[in-house]
């Protein structure tokens, strides 16, 4: 059943609105309300999913995530015009896909399982927004019913895994118009990201959706977020993995 947040944020999404308000009955209750709706948002936009964002806010913390549709997935030098998010924010992050097929299961992939089933790595950038109006100050369960703050995602090519690739603290740069706006070393809240997918692959197949080879799995922002106050392009590059760029007008 369609609860009025899923139908109030996926009309938001299909048409680049924010929401004024939030009322009380209509914020979820718990995790588990919260990821119905984001399913829901996706069944409501007729919308495959395409990929998924996951994330922790630190290297023991719980982790989060939310389903992207496959619509919202773009290559390599994409260009978005910036009237379609509010706000928007722009993160560089390291993605994975899978070498294999993790079917729903009543029971639980090991880590082992998952972490052998990584095929390729490679590098994106998450346009992250909102369909509230009063972001950030918005419930913490609501901001993940819609979808965790999603806008957009440029994927860019990717390279076979390497177990030994420096996930915890890669050589990273990423600017806007040529300025360098990573104010910090770059790492990943999460430390290393690849503890993410095990929690990713049990979340989705325990609710009955296979993850598969073609879906990319975004881990988080190496780099903070950035809020781009003109057009331009933004440009990544994580050593070892393939430069990535998006454009804004």
């Amino acid at each position: 059943m369609t609860t009025p947040l899923s139908q109030r944020l996926a009309d938001a999404r299909r048409n680049h609105l924010t929401l004024d308000a939030l009322p009380p009955e209509q914020t979820p209750a718990d995790g588990a309300a919260a990821y119905a709706i984001q399913h829901d948002i996706l069944r409501v936009l007729d919308a495959p999913i395409g990929g998924w964002k996951i994330g922790a806010k630190s290297d023991s913390g719980p982790i989060q995530g939310a389903p992207l549709p496959a619509s919202d997935l773009h290559a390599d030098g994409a260009r978005f015009p910036r009237e379609a998010f509010a706000p928007l924010g722009l993160e560089l992050e390291i993605a994975f896909r899978f070498g294999r097929r993790f079917e729903p299961s009543t029971t639980t992939y090991s880590e082992a399982d998952v972490h052998a089933g990584i095929g390729s790595i490679g590098a994106t950038i998450e346009i992250v927004a909102s369909r509230y109006a009063g972001w950030p100050k918005i419930d913490k369960l609501a901001q993940l019913a819609d979808l965790q703050n999603h806008g957009a995602l440029v994927v860019g090519e990717f390279t076979p895994y390497r177990e030994d690739f420096p996930f915890v603290a890669p050589s990273a740069r990423f600017s806007f118009e040529g300025r360098d706006v990573v104010e910090t070393t770059p790492t990943n809240p999460a430390g290393d990201p690849r503890r993410l997918p095990t929690w990713l692959v049990n979340h989705a197949t325990s609710r009955g959706i296979a993850v598969t080879p073609e879906m990319v799995v975004t881990t988080g922002s190496y780099t903070g977020m950035f809020f781009p106050q003109s057009a331009g392009t933004a440009s990544g590059c994580i050593e070892g993995l393939a430069p990535i760029s998006l454009t804004l007008y």
